[in-house]
Formats: C-alpha cells, sequence, structure tokens
C-alpha cells in the first residue's frame, strides 16, 4: 500500500495497517502517544515475522537443509537491508543486538575495559539516557577514567563552547544522545564528532529517538559507532543495532562468547569468526531481524523525509498548544528543527504521574518520570515530566484531546 499523498502522508491509510490504534476502552478509542517508549508495530511487519514462523523457521548458519538456508538468507539479507538504511559499508558494520543499550555496552565493555585508563576521560551530555550515563559511569569506576558532561542550556540545547573546551587530547571517547528522549533536543552530532576526531577520540551517537523518524546517514555523520531499537522504528522487540566502522571493530574482541561467533576452537585458546559475526553469539534474534527488514522497507515506502515533517510539524503544534496553557511548564526547545517529536511537560500543582493516570482515564497513553535521565531531571529541578511522544501515524486531533485532559486534571487538584 502507497501511504504517500503528493508530498503528504495519508495518515488515515497508515492507521488501517495499525489494528491496535482502533482499540477502545471504556467507549473512547485509544489515543497513543507514548512512541518514545515504543511504537506500534503495522501488520506487514506482524505478517512477515508470521510468515517466517509458518514457512522458514530454523536455526541460521548451522544446516545445509532448506529451511535453514531459507532462514540464514533472510538474516543475512536484514543485516544488508539496515547498512542500506544507515548507508553504512555493508553488513560486516551492523551488529544486531537486543537493543540500543545492549549496543551500548557491547562497545563499553569491548572497547572500554580495554583501552580506558586513568588517563583518560568520557565525555557525555548532561541529557543522556541511563543507557549511555550509567554504562560508562560504572566503565570508567573500573578502569579510573574520568567522566564529563557537556552541559545543557536553558533552552535545552547543549552548550557546544562548553564541549570544545571539554573535549581535549585526554578525551578519548565522545557518546551523545542524537536525539534527546526528555527534552527532544536534535544535536549536532556531526559537530560533536569532527571534535571528537580533532583529539584523535572516538565517537558513539545513540540514535534511539533519531533513526525512527528522520534521515540517518552514518557516513555523513562520521560516527564511529552508532546504536539503535527495532523496536521504536515500527519494528518488533528484541533487536537493535549497532553500527561500528569495519576497521574498528575488526579490532575489538567480543563482549559475549558461544557458538556461532568462533573461527576455531581448542582446549587452548579461540579465535573468532568474520564481521558481524563475531559480535553475534548463539541463536540470534532470526524472526526479529525477519521484522526489522519489513519495518525498513515500510518505512522508507512512506519516505523518511516525511516522516520527518510530519513529526515536526506535531511536535511544533504540541509545543505551541501546551505554551498557550499558563499552568504548563515545557522542558526543551521550541517547536521548530532543533526539537524531534516528543514533547515533555509538567502541569501546575499535578504530579506527572497523577496526570499520566488522568491522561489514561480519557484511554490516553503518554509516560511520566524521569524517562531514564534522573540527572537531567534533577538539572531541571522536577523528580518527574510527563512526555508525549508522536509517530507517524498520529494526528494533531490526537494532541487537541490530550490538552483538553488537562482540565479534568486542573479540576481533580483544584
Amino acid at each position: 500500500m502507497s501511504h504517500q499523498q503528493a508530498d503528504a502522508i495519508d495518515v488515515g491509510a497508515i492507521r488501517e495497517e495499525f489494528p491496535i490504534l482502533q482499540r477502545e476502552f471504556d467507549g473512547q478509542q485509544v489515543v497513543y502517544l507514548d512512541n518514545a517508549a515504543t511504537t506500534q508495530t503495522p501488520d506487514p511487519v506482524v505478517d512477515a515475522m508470521s510468515d517466517y514462523y509458518r514457512e522458514s523457521n530454523a536455526n541460521v548458519h548451522r544446516g545445509i537443509h532448506h529451511l535453514s538456508q531459507e532462514a540464514s538468507e533472510a538474516y543475512e539479507a536484514a543485516h544488508d537491508r539496515v547498512a542500506e538504511f544507515i548507508n553504512a559499508d555493508g553488513r560486516e558494520e551492523v551488529i544486531f543486538t537486543k537493543n540500543t543499550t545492549e549496543g551500548e555496552n557491547l562497545l563499553a565493555y569491548s572497547w572500554g575495559l580495554a583501552e580506558l585508563s586513568p588517563e583518560d576521560t568520557v565525555v557525555l551530555t548532561e541529557m543522556e539516557h541511563h543507557a549511555s550515563l550509567v554504562t560508562w559511569q560504572q566503565i570508567a569506576k573500573r578502569t579510573g577514567a574520568s567522566v564529563e558532561y557537556i552541559r545543557v542550556d536553558e533552552t535545552g540545547r547543549l552548550d557546544m563552547d562548553h564541549a570544545a573546551e571539554l573535549i581535549d587530547d585526554d578525551t578519548a571517547i565522545v557518546s551523545a544522545v542524537h536525539v534527546s528522549n526528555t527534552l527532544g533536543t536534535v544535536n549536532p552530532v556531526s559537530e560533536l564528532t569532527d571534535l571528537a576526531h580533532e583529539h584523535d577520540a572516538l565517537s558513539f551517537i545513540d540514535g534511539a529517538q533519531a533513526v525512527p523518524n528522520r534521515p540517518v546517514d552514518v557516513k555523513e555523520i562520521d560516527a564511529d559507532f552508532y546504536a539503535f531499537s527495532g523496536h521504536k522504528m515500527a519494528g518488533p522487540t528484541g533487536i537493535g543495532v549497532l553500527y561500528g566502522k569495519r576497521d574498528l571493530l575488526e579490532d575489538l574482541n567480543p563482549y559475549l562468547y558461544g557458538g556461532g561467533m568462533i573461527r576455531k576452537v581448542t582446549f587452548e585458546d579461540s579465535t573468532w569468526g568474520e564481521l558481524p559475526w563475531k559480535f553475534e553469539p548463539g541463536t540470534p534474534p532470526i524472526a526479529e531481524a525477519v521484522g526489522l527488514h519489513a519495518a525498513v522497507d515500510w518505512l522508507e515506502d512512506i519516505g523518511m523525509d516525511r516522516i520527518e515533517t510530519h513529526e515536526e510539524e506535531l511536535a511544533a503544534y504540541a509545543y505551541d498548544r501546551l505554551e498557550a496553557e499558563e499552568d504548563v511548564e515545557i522542558y526543551g526547545p521550541e517547536g521548530g528543527p532543533d526539537r524531534g517529536g516528543l514533547v515533555s511537560f509538567n502541569l501546575e500543582g499535578v504530579h506527572a504521574h497523577d496526570l499520566t493516570s488522568i491522561m489514561n482515564d480519557h484511554t490516553i497513553a503518554v509516560r511520566a518520570g524521569d524517562h531514564c535521565t534522573q540527572p537531567l531531571h534533577d538539572k531541571l529541578g522536577v523528580p518527574a515530566s510527563t512526555r508525549a511522544s508522536f509517530y507517524v501515524y498520529n494526528t494533531r486531533e490526537e494532541i487537541d484531546k490530550l490538552v483538553a485532559a488537562l482540565d479534568d486534571a486542573r479540576q481533580l487538584f483544584a
């Protein structure tokens, strides 16, 4: 099915591929605005995975029978498709993981434990997800390395002058989020990568909130490593991607060990297989890879430029609607190209968890809490916030319902 109407997205046609969006609770249709946590999965992705289980289910790289060959070809084709999607130089640079978090840990354990020392500094940002912050924090404790944080300014953007001061010849790696899952800020990741490379440091970019909703070219960014998750881009849970430049991956030792990733094993030692398999031990997420392949096809059928425009417009509309409410505080940049498809906010006098519960009474799904960014919330001076996050199937009318539901919260806590 084509989802394009000239330069616009046919949201109505897209929503038909998501039966879950037609569900009702207490006579009210679901308004799903929790896409930064996980997106819904369209029928073509579900069908692709079901077809795999019905017709081609077998283990990969382990048999010469027809089913194993089909499964192996599908699994390898998924690597090729993802490489094409992010403009990597082939499947060798695409490692399948469980999620972005595992991609972070793979790099931290494979490279960080081996290479970091007390003389080294790891540079993060104050808006990092715990997947990055906690991982590098703990690896630094083990290795004696220092961790520094690029400041977030009062507009919710990175202080790039401070970044230029922090990133120096002692910096071993710069790890930054591409799009903040709390502030919505779209960070200048190419500039951060350039700063890292000027000082012979590596760069890691957390793309969990970027790859689903905008074109991402890893060569253009020049990131050494880049990670993202399938379940945030209309794909299945249980699969993510760690991209790495081939020469760097070849030099890394594996993080996990077992079958499928070895070249030769003796009682005394082992050698590793070729990329990317040396980082994918055991039975991999085969059906999930098939689903991820289908999700990429589905997204590109719509067009990543169109998806980016759609989300940017929804975020700007939500920002403007919420900003017009005098008792609402919004976090992060104003709506526009510096903001991704989410808005975090608080309603005066109402805790975020209470507000989210009231939203649920209206069958509006949003998220409350610190969104795995506790230090950032500490900096903002709030224990939690409510986050509304949008995707390709969301509409302005759903945002209007969100804003209207604020009145119930006001009345209840008056």
